[in-house]
């Protein structure tokens, strides 16, 4: 309508018409980039929350406790002297299967615990559109910690470790995927 009257106004007041039009359309392309410059800010800090969760609700603590795991799990392989706990072919020795239940009844599997934790319950925060294998594997390793602790407590030692493997690939998928998302962060924050 304010068009309509500015464009009347410019014929009484002999004002080129062209002007009028072109102040108007240059108001229009303002406005509209006004507003896709908005919609993309407000899709770029939609994506920062979307990371700064992901960060701080799955993958961070995930990191932090898988760090923590490796780094546990190295520091007993020094205090046995040993490449592994079970190698093939080198059964431990008592004093050393003894520090194994230990450091499984009071580090790895509290460890474990939290990790399990979050990839069940925070599962929807997950990068992928499937659930990596290396967090199914991972969380059934857990499962069959869990029944090998339940015979430990009933004095049966007969089992040393879960049936299922630990994945070989978790630790660096929870690296890498980190890695990732802190570098999506910085470059979203950045751009906003």
């Amino acid at each position: 309508m304010e068009m309509i009257r500015q464009i009347f106004h410019a014929l009484k007041t002999n004002i080129p018409v062209a002007t009028v039009v072109v102040s108007i359309g240059l108001a229009l392309l303002g406005y509209l980039a006004t507003y896709i410059n908005a919609r993309i800010l407000t899709r770029k800090k939609d994506r920062l929350e979307l990371v700064n969760m992901r960060l701080n609700e799955f993958y961070g603590p995930l990191y932090v406790a898988s760090k923590a795991g490796r780094i546990a799990y190295e520091a007993l392989l020094t205090k046995l002297g040993r490449k592994a706990v079970f190698e093939a072919g080198e059964e431990p020795s008592q004093t050393e299967l003894e520090e194994w239940f230990l450091w499984m009844r009071t580090v790895f599997t509290p460890l474990n615990e939290v990790q399990e934790k979050l990839i069940i319950g925070k599962a929807h925060l997950i990068v992928e559109e499937q659930m990596p294998k290396c967090l199914l594997e991972f969380v059934t390793h857990v499962v069959g910690y869990k029944a090998v602790l339940a015979k430990w407590e009933n004095g049966d030692f007969s089992e040393k470790y879960s049936l299922i493997d630990f994945p070989p690939d978790f630790d660096e998928y929870v690296t890498r995927s980190y890695a990732d998302l802190k570098s999506q962060q910085t470059r979203l924050l950045a751009s906003l």
